[in-house]
């Protein structure tokens, strides 16, 4: 039986969930010896192959359109989608923001601040991608494991890692879900 093949991406956040992921230390041999770790923070590979994966694991809620060109792209390419953390399962953070307008954000980031030097103007540059309203990662795509904690704790993480790279689905209840 091949090994399922297990893939991470993060959007808007602060990628603490992957500095989590990082602090399950050695414990990661564990689970690299059940299943094929592609694209996460400790194989520096920045996309998975095509040929598609088993588990997807995206950190952070999703906050413009490239956001959720990953996540669409990440939805079609794997069987399990995991939300990784408060941001990616309700908007966590970054979903502050959506009190503000844009504009308003906009000219308090580039035109008010005086450590910013934008010449008093808000860039425009059409390469940067279109920022709107932070939403939950479920909010976009289908999402079948909710992980939440911020971050959540690497015990955790590596609770649903091992479970799922042994093909079980996790049982994410209790003591599990306890913020610290």
């Amino acid at each position: 039986m091949a090994k399922p093949k297990i893939s991470t991406d993060w959007l808007a956040g602060c990628a603490g969930c992957h500095m989590s992921l990082l602090d399950i230390d050695e414990k990661i041999i564990q689970i690299a010896e059940l299943a094929d770790i592609r694209a996460t923070p400790i194989t520096d590979l920045k996309e998975p192959d095509e040929s598609g994966v088993d588990v997807g694991i995206l950190e952070g809620g999703v906050n413009n359109s490239a956001n959720e060109e990953v996540a669409h792209r990440m939805r079609s390419r794997c069987g399990i989608l995991v939300a990784l953390g408060d941001c990616a399962v309700f908007g966590g953070v970054p979903a502050m923001r959506n009190f503000f307008t844009l504009e308003e954000t906009l000219r308090r980031a580039y035109v008010e601040t005086e450590s910013t030097d934008s010449g008093g103007m808000i860039p425009s540059d059409p390469e940067l991608a279109k920022p709107t309203e932070v939403r939950a990662l479920q909010d976009v795509v289908p999402v079948d494991i909710f992980v939440p904690g911020c971050p959540p704790s690497p015990e955790v993480i590596f609770y649903v890692l091992s479970e799922l790279a042994q093909g079980r689905r996790p049982d994410l209840k209790g003591d599990l879900l306890h913020w610290h």
